[in-house]
């Protein structure tokens, strides 16, 4: 019998659609930390906060939902995102209702593999790193790989709304 890899994780939605769709990635798994976020698991696994990219269920002024992907030491400029995607307004959100739109629980929420199809934005500038850390469909779970992977895979377009914390 194999032994198991402590590191191993077990499928998720997210890494079973990287999977099908050949996308190569790394797995990354650190101890949740309840609100401890992307700084946290930055600190755990050696990574700059910046290239940790996190995953944020919003919606807009109709309650439509949509994913916006965002280094993890900026915020997102939710004036600056309506207007870019004309909307009249976005805002997050409440955790109950990101969790039925994703299917993730928050602070395990993927862009990959969402319960519901939603529209994807993605902070420009995300896109000249060379590999981002992203969630992997569950808390204390991080999979690496290069960030055009969100524009192929899930035609997330770019925006530019990001605010340095």
């Amino acid at each position: 019998m194999a032994k198991k890899d402590k590191a191993h994780v077990s499928e998720t939605p997210a890494t079973q659609m990287l999977k099908a769709h050949k996308v190569e990635f790394t797995e990354h798994p650190y101890d949740y930390v309840e609100h401890g976020g992307t700084s946290e698991s930055a600190r755990q696994l050696g990574l700059s906060e910046h290239e940790v990219v996190k995953t944020l269920v919003m919606q807009d002024q109709d309650a439509k939902p949509l994913i916006v992907l965002m280094h993890g030491d900026c915020t997102v400029s939710t004036k600056n995102l309506a207007r870019q995607i004309g909307a009249k307004s976005v805002e997050p959100c409440k955790p109950e209702v990101a969790n039925r739109h994703s299917g993730y629980l928050v602070g395990g929420t993927s862009p990959f593999g969402t319960r519901k199809q939603m529209p994807v934005y993605i902070e420009v500038s995300i896109l000249a790193l060379p590999r981002i850390a992203i969630n992997g469909g569950r808390r204390g779970f991080l999979v690496q790989l290069a960030p055009r992977v969100c524009v192929d895979l899930l035609a997330a377009q770019p925006v530019q709304c990001a605010l340095a914390q």
